[in-house]
């Protein structure tokens, strides 16, 4: 596959294999360092969009004149976003949160063309899920699926547990190929 005009602004490797689904490469990856503090009484779709929009532009600083392309998802209960766990008993509170119950999955994309527009797309999914078992937190805490994502990874053993989706798929995943895929039309990628 040959590569696009576009650098993408992540380091996700479900990003990177979202976009070869729908047969876009981006010419460099250049993974955008960030503070993703939220900020006081920022709502989790506001957050979301911030984040992206921050990932592109810092990476536009760095490499000015290229098409920059960038997401950012976060999975959220209510108004409280599920950051990252970075230890098993963050991510079993995490599990014990999303047992049963519905949560939102919001997933931005934001694109910085050449000359300096900016465009953004916002997606909110709705996953539920089954009541889980202390068996099944466990199981899903221990085989470390989790690590690197807000929540879950929904393309993994996850996905046993999902009862029912109404959105975007991929932009669960990390990126709403749709949306995505018309931004960059849109500047003549194809």
């Amino acid at each position: 596959m040959e590569t696009q005009d576009f650098i993408l602004a992540s380091a996700s490797p479900q990003r990177l294999s979202l976009l070869a689904q729908i047969g876009y490469k981006p010419k460099k990856i250049v993974p955008a360092d960030i503070d993703e503090s939220v900020n006081k009484y920022e709502n989790p779709t506001a957050y979301v969009k911030r984040m992206a929009l921050e990932k592109a532009k810092k990476v536009a600083s760095i490499m000015p004149n290229e098409n920059i392309l960038s997401g950012d998802t976060v999975v959220c209960v209510g108004k409280r976003i599920l950051h990252k766990a970075h230890t098993k008993e963050e991510q079993t509170a995490a599990m014990r949160l999303l047992s049963g119950r519905a949560c939102r999955v919001i997933s931005a994309v934001c694109l910085i063309e050449k000359g300096g527009r900016v465009a953004q797309r916002c997606v909110v999914s709705r996953v539920v899920t089954k009541k889980l078992t202390a068996n099944e937190i466990r199981d899903y805490v221990d085989s470390e699926e989790w690590v690197g994502c807000s929540g879950y990874k929904i393309e993994g053993t996850f996905a046993a547990y999902v009862q029912k989706i109404v959105g975007s798929y991929s932009g669960i995943v990390g990126l709403p190929l749709f949306e995505t895929r018309n931004l960059l039309n849109g500047i003549g990628i194809k």
